[in-house]
Order: structure tokens, then sequence, then C-alpha cells
């Protein structure tokens, strides 16, 4: 049996739910076009994205909307 798990936080030891998708790249690895994803839950919006921010990386922050 396969469990089913809800998208969280990327945050170390966050289990929160995702609420939003922080989207960034290293342009010194990856295309301009490339996107990577970690998922933020209410409380480590503002930290992982000035985490991101601070080393040029992130480059949109959306609301995360899990496909069914």
């Amino acid at each position: 049996m396969v469990e089913e798990l809800n998208p969280q936080c990327s945050a170390k030891g966050c289990r929160a739910a995702a609420v939003w998708a922080l989207r960034w790249n290293n342009p010194k690895l990856h295309e301009p076009a490339y996107r990577k994803t970690w998922l933020a839950c209410d409380v480590h919006r503002e930290t992982l994205s000035e985490f991101l921010g601070a080393r040029g990386f992130l480059r949109e922050v959306t609301e995360f909307h899990p496909t069914a």
C-alpha cells in the first residue's frame, strides 16, 4: 500500500501544509527560464524567501495550488 502525502513546507523540520510556491533558480547553474520550487507555509514564507533572495535566486512567489 502506498501512502499519499500532502505537500508540506520545505523549511527544515516543518510539516505544515504548503500554501506558497517559491520559484527560484541559480543563474550560475540553470538556464534563465528554468525554475525549481520550494513550498512554504504562512510561517516560513518570509524566511525562505529571504534565504533565496539574499543569494539572488528567488524569481517569484505564488499561491500553491496542488494538482489532483
